[in-house]
């Protein structure tokens, strides 16, 4: 059986010097968490041979990539082994992932890749897969890319290098229209309109918005434009992650958790750009928003009386949720991942709307995943939402070939823009209160001893069955899975009527497993670190390396 290349978000690892074999790279990806040209060349051809697999028709692959140092080289390597199977390539520049998710559909490609690690660390990258329609590949079609590499790594094979010069380089290098960081903010100019209609016909208003609110887009695409984008709107707006030496470094969504605080003091002497920037203001200001590295999420900086606070992807779906709601009562769709808050989910039972709510695996692939299956063709934007608390927001954006047809993708430019909105036209009284969560990992385990159903999963289950039990009386035990999670070992429940959820689970490729403890703000949570703290500590002993 082949081993997966991709992780739950695609393939990320610490770029090194090409590797001389790719059998060595592929084994180097599994064994360091390292990537470099050889592997992404081996990639390329692996997407490119198994290109009819993919919805869509054709051959033609768009490449975009964001600013980390080694990238060019690693855009040069997929290139050419895309293009050893016959693919056309048309590569459309820097940008954020969004916007190249954008152009994948503009410019009517097969596969979009994004040459990207996220918010990880400028010495990492990787690569983000989009097929014709937008969506996030599958794991199904990512293992067989997988198998594919595996059987070209243990091929004797050579390229000329005269072939290699040639391919590397694109069939076709981005025009006007198919320059996705310039698109990038037009767009978002037709997504504006949209999400008046959606979430509130008034325009950006805030009278608690600070001046100037200061953006801090990681030193990526964003931090070109978003800034005077908002300042134009109003929201007299300042960017400061230019002033990093380099992407994600001291700046960025990556660097804080979803429920955060920081007193003036600790902001003041943070390393982080954006907090040191900040000014103390009124309880409840807005007084920032970072986005990550690739621009596909963002979290908002709220003023409290003794500092600031994170605005995490909840509160601000819930948000956006409230202010629409309140001026339209037609139903919604939420998807939220299994770390995201409790009372979120809840909310159809305290907004004047029918909302169906689905939980998803973590990702938001699974959220565009379970939100596409109910998207319909519709002049009108379609009410769906997608939300992770690390700040993934998912929401419907037209497709700009077919008409009635929506995409749906997540962008940290939009997601603040809709949030202010969100707040400039809704009432803050029906927010939602929030519930107590906490996760915690366990690192450098051997995750083959974890699959969500074997004995040590019967063991934890056991540990926190007996926990709740001593803590009153629990009913509607449910041991299950869910997509896009196979060793997921999820358990829902009730603790004096009232419910929570644990969630344990392998992390991506790294060796890590994860531990999420949900609980609904009725249920009291003094004890409830002390059984996370239980649970990993006996992780860590069974599943030490």
């Amino acid at each position: 059986m082949s081993r997966r290349l991709f992780g739950t978000d695609g393939i990320r690892g610490k770029v090194v010097e090409a590797q001389h074999d790719e059998q060595s790279a592929v084994n180097n990806l599994h064994e360091q968490r390292v990537i470099c040209t050889t592997l992404l060349r081996l990639v390329g051809e692996s997407l490119g041979r198994t290109i009819d697999q993919l919805p869509g028709t054709g051959n033609h692959v768009a490449i975009g990539w964001d600013d980390r140092p080694k990238n060019t080289e690693l855009v040069a390597a997929l290139t050419l082994g895309l293009r050893l199977t016959g693919c056309t390539v048309v590569h459309v520049g820097m940008c954020a992932t969004p916007a190249l998710h954008r152009a994948t559909l503009l410019c009517k490609a097969r596969i979009g890749c994004m040459i990207t690690a996220s918010h990880n660390p400028v010495s990492d990258s990787g690569l983000k897969v989009f097929d014709a329609d937008g969506y996030k590949t599958k794991p199904e079609y990512e293992d067989f890319v997988s198998s594919v590499a595996d059987g070209l790594a243990a091929e004797e094979r050579e390229i000329d290098a005269i072939d290699v010069a040639e391919l590397s380089q694109p069939n076709q290098i981005s025009d006007t229209v198919l320059d996705a960081a310039q698109h990038h903010p037009k767009w978002l100019d037709e997504r504006y309109l949209h999400f008046q209609h959606l979430i509130g016909p008034n325009g950006i208003h805030l009278a608690n918005v600070a001046k100037p609110f200061v953006i801090d887009a990681s030193k990526g695409a964003a931090h070109t434009w978003l800034a005077q984008w908002l300042t134009e709107r109003g929201v007299e707006s300042i960017e400061v992650s230019h002033e990093a030496s380099a992407l994600n470094l001291d700046c960025g969504a990556g660097d804080f958790s979803p429920t955060q605080k920081w007193t003036f003091a600790e902001a003041k002497t943070s390393p982080h750009l954006l907090l040191r920037n900040l000014s103390p203001s009124l309880p409840g200001t807005l007084v920032g928003a970072a986005l990550d590295g690739d621009g596909d999420r963002c979290l908002v900086i709220e003023a409290t009386s003794e500092g600031f606070m994170v605005v995490d992807g909840d509160s601000i779906g819930d948000a956006i949720l409230c202010s629409s709601t309140q001026h339209n009562t037609h139903p919604w769709h939420l998807a939220a991942s299994i770390e995201s808050d409790l009372s979120l989910l809840a909310t159809a039972n305290r907004l004047p709307a029918t909302i169906q709510t689905s939980e998803t695996a973590v990702g938001d692939r699974w959220l565009s995943n379970v939100l596409g299956e109910t998207l319909t063709n519709s002049i009108s934007s379609p009410r769906s939402l997608g939300v992770e608390d690390s700040g993934h927001i998912v929401m419907p954006t037209p497709h700009p070939h077919k008409s009635g047809e929506w995409a749906l993708v997540g962008d940290g430019a939009a997601t603040l823009v809709a949030y202010l909105l969100a707040r400039s036209n809704g009432d803050d009284t029906n927010q939602m209160t929030r519930g107590w969560k906490q996760r915690r990992s366990v690192s450098g385990v051997d995750r083959s001893l974890w699959n969500g159903s074997n004995v040590l999963a019967d063991e934890i289950e056991a540990m926190a069955h007996s926990f709740f039990e001593q803590q009153g009386t629990v009913q509607h035990w449910d041991r299950h899975g869910l997509e896009g999670e196979p060793n997921l070992m999820l358990i829902s429940f009730e603790l004096n009527g009232h419910p929570g959820s644990l969630g344990v689970r392998n992390s991506g490729t790294q060796a890590k497993i994860s531990v999420s403890l949900r609980l609904s703000p009725n249920i009291a949570a003094t004890e409830a670190p002390h059984l996370v703290e239980s649970i990993t500590q006996h992780l860590d002993a069974k599943m030490k390396v």
